[in-house]
């Protein structure tokens, strides 16, 4: 499970950090072709980056679902809970697992209705011609303008990611029920950075010496 939780936290990091990376390159090509540079500005109007749209599109909708994922695991998800936290322990508990339960089921449908449109969407025609079957009557499908990837690949997001979604809920609920405890997220910790210990603040009358103001004392040393 832990080897899960890390692929898709690589998942996610990757995704955000190379749709980034190639917007940022796509913009300075940008401005840096309309430079009157000879050389330089025919080098770069002959680099076509047209495609860097859409494929940082395709990025972070595969981003957005296996983020949404992650979003259940960790806690991160925004909910409303006014009147659950009104009721009692008993109904709250109650409350809770059908929510997590329609998480599932929802999800569970739309991961379902997804992969069966990846699947007639051009999957079926991939994967018959992979294994060399008869493709009599089978479309092979879309492609996308710019990339020309067969879309199905680029709609796969939606079982895949959808369905660890699914999975999300049902670990979630189950360790509920276990613990009672749902994942939470505290979104003023920053990961990496360690709890200082705030320093003591000194009594400058509790200093013994001819520096700081002090308080009267006895003959034996203790305070008045």
């Amino acid at each position: 499970m832990k080897f899960l939780d890390h692929l898709e936290e690589w998942i996610v990091t990757f995704l955000m950090g190379a749709a980034t990376l190639i917007i940022f390159v796509a913009v300075v090509h940008r401005y840096a072709a309309g430079l009157a540079i000879p050389g330089l500005q025919d080098w770069l109007l002959s680099l076509s980056l047209s495609w860097a749209q859409e494929l940082t599109i395709i990025m972070f909708v595969w981003m957005a679902k296996f983020g949404a994922a992650y979003g259940v695991r960790t806690g991160i998800h925004v909910g409303v809970d006014v009147l659950i936290n009104r009721l009692n322990d008993k109904m709250k508990s109650k409350f809770i697992v059908f929510g997590l339960c329609a998480g599932a089921l929802f999800t569970g449908i739309v991961a379902t209705l997804g992969a069966r449109f990846v699947w007639e969407n051009g999957a079926h025609y991939a994967f018959l011609h992979f294994l060399g079957m008869p493709l009599d009557g089978i479309p092979e499908g879309p492609t996308t303008p710019d990339l020309e990837w067969p879309t199905w690949m680029v709609y796969s997001a939606i079982p895949l990611g959808t369905s660890l979604m699914c999975f999300r809920f049902l670990q979630v609920m189950v360790n509920f029920l276990k613990t009672g405890e749902l994942p939470h997220h505290d979104h003023g910790h920053v990961e990496g950075l360690d709890e200082e210990t705030p320093p003591i603040d000194h009594n400058p009358f509790a200093m013994n010496d001819n520096l700081h103001p002090s308080t009267a004392r006895n003959r034996d040393g203790s305070a008045k």
